[in-house]
C-alpha cells in the first residue's frame, strides 16, 4: 500500500511539475536537436535522447553541450507534497502520529527509517501548528512543518 500511495504521490506530482533542466534549459543533444520544438512527446524525447547517453552529464562536467552550471536552479511546480489529495490523509495521520501517508510523507522528504518515529512524533505533537484550522492549504503545512523540523534536534538534517 506504501508503494502505490508514494508513486501515485510522484506520478500526481510529475505531472504538473516544471522545473529548470540541470545544467541550464538547452542543455543536451536531446534539446539541441528537437530546438524550437515543443509539445510532451518532444520534451519526453529530448529527455530520453540525454538520459541514454549521459550527454548533459557530460555537457555539465565539462561546459559543453549548451550546459552552464553557473545557473541557479529553481522549481515553478507543486512540491511532492503538495498533492492536495494528500492533505486530507497526512493530516488524518499527523492526528494519530502514524499511517501510509506520513510515511509516503517522510520518504519524499528524505528521512531515514531510523527517524521516521520521531516525524511521526513531531507532527502529532505539533497538530495543531500544522493545522491550525480545517483549511489548511499545502503551502502552510509544509511552511510551518519545515519550521518545526528546523527546531528538532534529530529532524534539522532533513529540512531546507
Amino acid at each position: 500500500m506504501k508503494k502505490i500511495l508514494l508513486a501515485a504521490v510522484l506520478a500526481g506530482a510529475s505531472t504538473t511539475a516544471m522545473a529548470d533542466a540541470a545544467g541550464g534549459n538547452g542543455c543536451g543533444w536531446g534539446n539541441m536537436l528537437l530546438e524550437g520544438k515543443s509539445g510532451l512527446p518532444v520534451h519526453l524525447l529530448a529527455t530520453l535522447i540525454n538520459g541514454t547517453s549521459y550527454n548533459a552529464t557530460f555537457g555539465m562536467t565539462t561546459g559543453t553541450n549548451g550546459c552552464n552550471t553557473n545557473v541557479k536552479l529553481s522549481y515553478d511546480g507543486k512540491a511532492l507534497v503538495m498533492a492536495d489529495g494528500m492533505m486530507d490523509e497526512i493530516a488524518a495521520n499527523a492526528a494519530v502520529g502514524e499511517g501510509d501517508a506520513l510515511t509516503a510523507l517522510a520518504v519524499i522528504l528524505g528521512i531515514k527509517p531510523e527517524d521516521r518515529a520521531a516525524f511521526a512524533k513531531l507532527t502529532q505533537e505539533n497538530f495543531s501548528a500544522l493545522f491550525p484550522q480545517a483549511e489548511v492549504t499545502s503551502e502552510q503545512f509544509v511552511s510551518v512543518l519545515n519550521d518545526l523540523m528546523k527546531q528538532d534536534a534529530q529532524l534539522s538534517k532533513y529540512s531546507v
